[in-house]
């Protein structure tokens, strides 16, 4: 290739690696060959599907979009899980959470989400155990869930959007003890970053604008005024026994949606 820009030149123009004028690249396929004078950097990362597959607890918010575009980068086929108390919040939730998937299948053309009714659950724990553990308790039957759609569909981990101590449930305690619920591994790619961070990521990758929509999600109902932020475990497995967790977990199982995505 040298030889024939040199040849096409007429020998005019020399060659010079140390400080070119102007450089080119080509990459030889099978078929043809391709040059460009300019690279334009991507998102770097590994194929999809190359990492198995996870499952992402995903809510309308910045974080777990981010989450699990992180998860994607890496390789992993994510399918999505998301939670929600309609018709006691608003239907354009549950519509916004759809918008962002289908941002977020461009970068792996294929996934499935399964839609879990969380409403009577919320209930019953708002009814029976202490008032300052229910998002405790909301987050661990949401992992417990999650835990049991992944063993019917071979997948191998969950993903949060959980940065730590950015909110109430996401204290080391708290997340120590909302883990405990499940034995199937938990991937959290934000533990260490900003809310800032996460921010600029969501305008990169397209899901900036949907997450700012003002909705509220499942776990803004039957809020206590006074969450816990240490919480004990032995206390939250003490207060869990006032609840029929089987009962209750195979009840919504029941009523279950599911989504599947394509490009």
């Amino acid at each position: 290739i040298g030889a024939f820009l040199f040849l096409a030149f007429k020998k005019k123009i020399p060659v010079n690696l140390k400080n070119p004028d102007l450089e080119i690249f080509c990459e030889i396929n099978k078929n043809y060959y391709l040059f460009y004078f300019e690279k334009i950097t991507g998102l770097y990362g590994l194929p999809s599907g190359v990492s198995g597959r996870v499952l992402s607890l995903i809510s309308g918010g910045f974080d777990s979009p981010v989450a699990s575009w992180k998860m994607m980068r890496r390789g992993a086929l994510v399918d999505f899980v998301h939670f929600h108390s309609y018709p006691y919040t608003k239907k354009e939730s549950y519509e916004n959470v759809k918008k962002i998937i289908e941002v977020l299948n461009q970068y792996q053309y294929t996934s499935k989400a399964f839609f879990v009714p969380f409403v009577d659950i919320q209930k019953e724990i708002s009814l029976k155990v202490d008032s300052k553990l229910k998002v405790i308790f909301y987050r661990r039957f949401m992992l417990k869930i999650a835990e049991k759609i992944a063993e019917k569909n071979n997948v191998k981990a969950l993903i949060t959007g959980d940065s730590l101590a950015q909110v109430a449930s996401q204290t080391i305690e708290n997340i120590y003890a909302i883990s405990q619920a499940v034995q199937i591994p938990i991937l959290r790619p934000l533990i260490g970053d900003n809310k800032e961070e996460t921010i600029e990521l969501s305008k990169k990758i397209g899901t900036y604008e949907l997450s700012s929509m003002p909705y509220d999600d499942c776990c803004s109902l039957f809020m206590p005024s006074h969450p816990e932020t240490k919480a004990k475990l032995n206390f939250v497995l003490e207060e869990e026994k006032k609840l029929d967790v089987v009962a209750m977990i195979n009840n919504t199982l029941k009523n279950i949606g599911l989504i599947e995505f394509n490009l």
